[in-house]
């Protein structure tokens, strides 16, 4: 009754079906450690910034890698800004995805050490961006900021090559060995994206909060790998019924056929 299952047709859609079921459960797993993965992500930016605001330099100092733990932790700094060293960060885009500069300011501590400050984002002056654009200005004289820690920037972790050549105080990525080099300064690991006090005018325009990741996506996919990991055993029984039952309507058509009428 069941012989068909040994032709040829059958042995292939079973042996896929019998390779499909294991690839599914795995896709799945797969899914699963990156819901825990962005979920823990989501879980240790959320911490961050609920922490308490704490001086900056009790989480960095000069030569310092900000680690992935004291990301997006908000730190306080007192000091001036040095706007005669300022330089502006290129192609960097706001929350409408217009394409601008990110204005990066030296901001002296008490104790003559540098912090970078991300003050925000501003738009192009035009096509051009040869020139060095306007930038608002910020507080004069002894001023505390605060914002949120980042750690430096690379290329192997941004996607964004790190162009040599560029005009005047234009810079590509965000680094505090370079700018250290730079200013001939010490500066402190990492920089800060500054979120207080807010700037006159609304610009630059502050940096937003980071989104948080879509880890109830992955999750949903891990149900729907397995499924369909479910569904193929469940979808080769329907297709062996179907083939069973057809074959038998055949045979009693043909035995009805080959039957000689009674007279």
């Amino acid at each position: 009754m069941y012989r068909f299952l040994l032709t040829r047709q059958w042995v292939i859609l079973t042996l896929v079906a019998l390779l499909l079921i294991p690839t599914m459960i795995r896709l799945g797993i797969w899914q699963m450690h990156r819901y825990e993965m962005r979920s823990a992500r989501n879980q240790l930016v959320s911490d961050a910034l609920h922490a308490k605001p704490v001086p900056v330099e009790e989480l960095t100092s000069p030569g310092h890698a900000v680690t992935t733990h004291d990301r997006y932790r908000t730190v306080t700094a007192t000091g001036r800004f040095d706007t005669a060293h300022e330089v502006v960060v290129r192609r960097r885009t706001n929350s409408d995805d217009e394409v601008g500069y990110h204005v990066l300011t030296p901001f002296v501590l008490s104790d003559g050490r540098v912090l970078l400050v991300n003050r925000g984002w501003i738009p192009s002056d035009g096509p051009s961006q040869t020139t060095f654009p306007r930038v608002p200005a910020p507080p004069s004289g002894q001023v505390t900021v605060q914002g949120r820690l980042m750690p430096d920037e690379t290329t192997s972790a941004s996607g964004i090559k790190d162009l040599k050549g560029l005009p005047a105080r234009q810079i590509m990525l965000i680094n505090s060995e370079e700018q250290a080099r730079r200013l001939h300064a010490e500066v402190l690991g990492g920089y800060i994206q500054q979120t207080a006090p807010e700037p006159k005018g609304g610009s630059p325009e502050q940096i937003s909060d980071p989104g948080k990741e879509d880890a109830p996506l992955n999750y949903a996919y891990m149900i729907q790998w397995w499924l369909f990991a479910a569904g193929v055993p469940y979808g080769w029984w329907v297709l062996v019924r179907r083939e069973r039952r057809d074959r038998a309507a055949a045979a009693r058509e043909a035995q009805t056929e080959a039957t000689p009428a009674s007279v």
